[in-house]
């Protein structure tokens, strides 16, 4: 079942990237590198005591490598018992003027495991699908879903949460 969710889950983004991709061939997306500050809200529940969802907030990076259509992310989530801290790379398709959608992954280390934060409750690999958009100068508005895989402690579900906030370009 789990195996059937991922393939679905894989295709479904893929073909939402590769469509990005064929508009890319008319527009210019933002390749700015900017930090931002926002909500993070876990919509899901491992099942099991002391795992429920968290609201709190997040702290997320992008370094754009130039050149090139990737980016390297770091994102901070915070909120119930502890700190979720991910590296991510991201594969970047800009999607109108100033504006991208992003697919990558990363993995999710947990300052205090077993406790709880928006995205599950034990460290765990990482994919991410969001949008960022340079809505006035030097300044980022980007939203992202975040799925952490098998991220509760004692149970096999996965975790998802759901980040917006504003950046500072630079």
């Amino acid at each position: 079942m789990k195996l059937r969710t991922l393939t679905t889950s894989a295709l479904v983004v893929a073909s939402i990237v590769f469509s990005a991709g064929i508009a890319a061939a008319q527009t210019t997306g933002t390749n700015g590198s900017y930090i931002g500050a926002g909500i993070a809200a876990g919509a899901t529940s491992g099942g099991q005591r002391n795992d429920d969802a968290q609201f709190g907030g997040n702290v997320q990076g992008r370094y754009a490598v130039p050149n090139a259509p990737v980016s390297l992310r770091g994102a901070v989530l915070f909120g119930g018992d502890t700190t979720s801290l991910m590296p991510i790379v991201t594969y970047d398709a800009p999607i109108a003027k100033n504006t991208n959608v992003y697919l990558g992954g990363g993995y999710s280390f947990l300052t205090n495991e077993g406790h709880n934060t928006p995205l599950g409750n034990r460290n765990a690999p990482v994919v991410t699908l969001g949008v960022e958009s340079e809505v006035s100068k030097n300044i980022i508005a980007y939203g992202d879903a975040k799925w952490g895989i098998d991220a509760y402690k004692n149970s096999d579900a996965d975790a998802v949460s759901f980040q917006a906030g504003l950046g500072y370009r630079f």
